[in-house]
């Protein structure tokens, strides 16, 4: 899996190298003809959760080549990763750190029999990797190469047997926290009590390094960040992680983080969620969510008087709108500061919608044009 960081940013220092000389609809050769020779890898998709949790597995039995025009409308299905020229994808195993760390577990196990199934399904399609020769002989042969990521510490229920097996079934990287500290590490998106990583979590930093798993470091706190590299023998990455300079969201990484990570080898791979690119819309969303709260205590037991209050804010404060452009932005900042070759991208499909221009995996080619 180390080799893998190699590879995450290809395609993206491709295009950062060259000279933007010609108008936007010239790109479309340009990105096709790269794409093709050079596997585009996304860090970061939830089609595992969504399929899970559908129905009662429905993703194992329903055709999942064009699931826009059927019963529910998805950002991932087999027609649009070709039309997005995907080459390689880490599908994350994302279970919800709010449940017990032992229902955790059984929860991964599920997910990660998802993607098993799925590449078994449709073989022409789909092949599972775990190395970075691994993903340019599967791309190279015309198939969507398939890693797993496990999306939070918990899932291992502090147990370094459970992250041994996770390895064994395929899965490559850990993502130290998600949006709950727990009892190792801090997240970026709750109270930190730890300051960092305690002596088990650089236990699993270790682990990862000897199993050969990267070390996923989107959620956790700056202090988890700076543990983390400086406890791992190996490159870490951000599987879906944007720019703090341009976006200050806690879940986005500083710039100093930024330039630690490229005098390191690791990546940064870029999130498309709207909430992370768009500092107008973080913003806008802050303040709703404060007039919203006034309102009900204005309008105690008046659901409806405040309901007409909070439209008419409203109408009165249209919500932005992120888009594509701002995402590329994001890139564009990483690049500058931790280096061309530590940029990569980590859509985060599934989370939420993507910004205008970016609203599924078909839009890769958009974006890089």
């Amino acid at each position: 899996m180390r080799a893998i960081c190699v590879v995450l940013s290809l395609s993206i220092s491709v295009f950062a190298s060259a000279q933007a000389t010609q108008a936007p609809d010239a790109y479309a050769a340009r990105v096709a003809k790269v794409l093709k020779a050079t596997p585009l890898i996304d860090g970061h998709n939830d089609w595992a959760e969504t399929l899970h949790d559908r129905e009662d597995h429905w993703g194992s039995t329903v055709d999942l080549h064009d699931l826009n025009k059927g019963k529910y409308f998805d950002h991932t299905d087999i027609n649009l990763l070709r039309k997005g020229m995907v080459g390689g994808q880490f599908w994350s195993v994302y279970v919800s750190a709010l449940q017990p760390e032992v229902d955790q577990v059984k929860n991964t196990l599920d997910q990660i029999d998802i993607v098993h199934q799925f590449v078994a399904r449709y073989p022409d399609t789909f092949a599972l990797a775990r190395t970075a020769a691994d993903v340019r002989r599967i791309h190279k042969s015309g198939r969507i190469a398939s890693l797993m990521g496990a999306e939070g510490g918990g899932q291992i229920d502090n147990d370094l047997s459970v992250l041994r097996i996770y390895n064994e079934l395929g899965i490559g990287y850990l993502t130290l926290t998600h949006v709950k500290t727990i009892a190792w590490a801090d997240s970026a998106n709750d109270e930190p009590i730890h300051g960092g990583l305690t002596p088990f979590g650089k236990a699993v930093v270790h682990e990862l390094n000897r199993l050969g798993m990267l070390v996923d470091i989107s959620h956790v706190s700056p202090a988890v960040m700076k543990d983390a590299i400086a406890t791992s023998r190996a490159p870490v990455f951000f599987s879906h992680s944007s720019a703090r300079a341009l976006n200050d969201h806690p879940r986005n990484v500083p710039d100093d983080i930024l330039r630690l990570v490229g005098s390191t080898g690791g990546v940064v791979m870029a999130n498309a969620l709207p909430l992370y690119i768009s500092e107008p819309l973080r913003q806008w969303t802050a303040e709703r969510a404060g007039e919203e709260a006034k309102f009900k205590l204005l309008y105690i037991g008046q659901p409806d008087r405040m309901k007409v209050a909070l439209a008419a804010w409203d109408g009165a404060h249209p919500q932005p709108v992120a888009t594509l452009e701002q995402m590329a932005d994001h890139i564009d900042h990483i690049a500058k500061i931790a280096g061309k070759d530590h940029v990569g991208i980590g859509a985060d499909f599934y989370y939420g919608a993507g910004p205008k221009g970016f609203e599924d995996v078909s839009c890769y080619p958009a974006l890089l044009a």
